[in-house]
């Protein structure tokens, strides 16, 4: 396969995300004469309903604005926090050592809804109609099913059978899972989305009314009764090969409301990067370029062993410190000025070695220390179904032959005319996560999962608490001004993936298309965010495009390098930019299906 995509360039917007119908929607609300905030919303809920296997309306998402006017840029989180229930105490009560990936014991509060209505409210310009109308559509007339999602239900069928009867009226036709390229709609979750809009116009003709009276029926109208109602009385058969019932109440959602923060910022040369706070794994993209700063990296060349090597140390620290310290900054004191400053940086990068290291930790920010939890994988009781199997990864990819590819969640990015950029990754809520719950159309998350049940640590499971996300879009200002927006799906990856495009476009002067296609790489040493948790001490996975004489430099430095097919991995970077009075884009083609568009 050989890519070579253009890189996109026009005058009054562009729009790239993880879904060509999803970025028809964003353009189309630009065209209509919203700004990039209005625009990246309903590119957001038409991904929730033609990625069903990625994301979904009871998931999660994370967000960062720039606004041209005011040269601010913040953070809108929606990530939900974990029931008031849940505490260790209840989970060491079913003998569990890790938090389920799949079922209603992992669900939180489901953020994205509020997050998508905050950021509307506060910087977009639209009514809400005008930003639900296509996903609504779609949901209504239908949409073609992707070939992961086809997967995805085709391997689940059988739980949705007779564990999971509500995703089995929702996902199957007839009983049957439907074939890449079919029609299938959803017409109990465009009930949902209607019956919110409609309650929505009905409480005001004011839109910040709207806003709010859409707001009070997810979060305290409609849709929470009916998560309440089914959580509490359903014992869900999960990931344990048990059944289990969940902890989120009505009152969970009804005192939630999607927070907007200040970003994690660092300066690299004429850049800044802006990223989520530490209840995400965003400040390590932040880390990791800290630590590069004083490396010349056109010197090694782009496609060198040491530019591989070098890259790989710095995120294997930065890691390090997410494992170490990362969680949520309202329960746990972080120390991200430190893990950011120049003196515990400059004493990191004496870290970076000729030669892999087999063992990287934490550092010890302002003389703290922290420690790595490791959980015994909890064995499954014995099932008939061939499919629990697929439940034990709780990523939202399907397992198949051994293998799986990671990296099934969304992006959304946008810029418009006036220079207001949007970064957002949406997750969660996916088809695997949990049943639909009867009468909404959709799941709950399971993010839940990413968090320790152990004591004293940053990210260990407590009530009220935000798990530490995967989820990390990412902004950028090139001398105060607006440049970049991108983000891309990947888990544990991302902030690795989008990491080498960015270096592809400021150290080697990449287009922005280009910079999606580059060859890909990154380490599997640490435990992965998602149940079982697994890792692989010292494993490099590159692609097949990167030079073979750079793989036997990375062997030769101590890497314990995995080859994998060309192009094989899941990022699908989505990516926009303004430089020079001109709006610019591109979309990564490997899975064929993000998309960018731009006027």
């Amino acid at each position: 396969m050989t890519f070579g995509r253009p890189e996109l360039i026009g005058t009054d917007g562009a729009v790239s995300s993880t879904h060509w119908l999803a970025t028809s929607a964003g353009m189309a609300v630009l065209d209509a004469g919203g700004n990039a905030f209005d625009a990246v919303t309903a590119v957001g809920f038409v991904l929730q309903v033609v990625e069903p296997h990625s994301n979904g309306l009871g998931g999660d998402v994370s967000i960062v604005a720039h606004r041209a006017a005011s040269g601010e840029t913040t953070v809108v989180c929606g990530q939900g926090p974990t029931p008031a229930a849940a505490t260790l105490a209840h989970f060491r009560s079913l003998g569990l050592n890790q938090v389920p990936g799949s079922g209603l014991l992992p669900a939180c509060v489901p953020g994205a809804f509020g997050a998508w209505l905050r950021l509307l409210r506060d910087y977009g310009t639209v009514p809400l109609a005008t930003v639900m109308e296509r996903a609504i559509g779609y949901a209504e007339r239908g949409y073609p099913v992707l070939p992961d999602t086809a997967r995805a239900i085709a391997a689940l069928a059988p739980l949705f059978r007779t564990e999971w009867p509500e995703s089995g009226h929702t996902y199957l036709t007839g009983g049957r899972a439907p074939a890449t390229g079919e029609l299938l709609r959803s017409p109990a979750l465009a009930a949902t989305m209607r019956r919110i809009l409609r309650e929505a116009e009905a409480a005001s003709a004011d839109r910040d009314a709207q806003l709010e009276a859409a707001h009070a029926a997810f979060y305290r109208g409609f849709v929470a009764e009916a998560v309440d109602r089914f959580v509490a009385a359903t014992d869900v058969l999960d990931s344990t090969g048990r059944h289990h019932r969940g902890l989120l109440t009505g009152a969970d959602l009804a005192d939630w409301r999607a927070p907007v923060e200040a970003p994690v910022s660092l300066d690299y040369g004429a850049y800044t990067v802006c990223k989520p706070g530490p209840w995400s794994q965003g400040p390590v993209f932040a880390q990791q370029l800290a630590l590069l700063d004083a490396v010349d990296l056109p010197a090694l060349g782009a496609s060198s062993g040491a530019y591989l090597h070098t890259v790989t140390e710095a995120a294997k620290l930065a890691f390090a410190d997410r494992e170490g310290w990362y969680g949520d900054p309202a329960h746990t004191d972080v120390p991200m000025a430190t893990l950011l400053a120049p003196d515990y940086t400059a004493a990191r990068r004496q870290l970076l070695r000729e030669v892999a290291d087999p063992a990287p930790q934490p550092g010890t920010p302002d003389g703290r220390k922290t420690w790595l939890p490791d959980a015994d994988r909890d064995i499954p009781r014995p099932h008939p179904g061939e499919w629990l199997d697929q439940l034990q990864s709780g990523m939202p990819t399907v397992v198949l032959a051994a293998t799986t590819r990671p990296g099934d969640t969304c992006a959304a990015v946008v810029v418009d005319r006036q220079g207001n950029l949007a970064a957002a990754v949406p997750s969660g809520g996916w088809l695997k996560s949990s049943p639909v719950i009867p009468g909404l159309g959709f799941p709950l998350g399971t993010r839940a999962q990413s968090m320790w049940l152990v004591d004293d640590h940053p990210n260990a499971m407590a009530p009220g608490k935000r798990p530490r996300t995967t989820l990390s879009p990412s902004v950028v200002l090139r001398d105060g001004d607006p440049h970049l927006a991108f983000g891309t799906p990947g888990g544990d990856r991302q902030d690795v993936w989008t990491l080498e495009t960015f270096l592809a476009v400021t150290a080697f002067g990449a287009d922005l298309q280009a910079a999606t296609e580059v060859p890909t790489f990154h380490s599997d040493h640490f435990a992965s965010s998602f149940t079982p948790r697994t890792h692989r001490p010292g494993v490099l996975v590159v692609e097949a495009g990167c030079d073979p004489a750079a793989v036997a430099d990375l062997r030769r430095r101590g890497h314990e390098v995995e080859v994998v097919p060309a192009h094989s991995m899941g990022n699908k970077i989505c990516i926009v930019g303004l430089d020079g009075g001109l709006v610019r884009a591109g979309a990564g083609p490997r899975g064929r299906q993000a998309y960018a568009a731009a006027r």
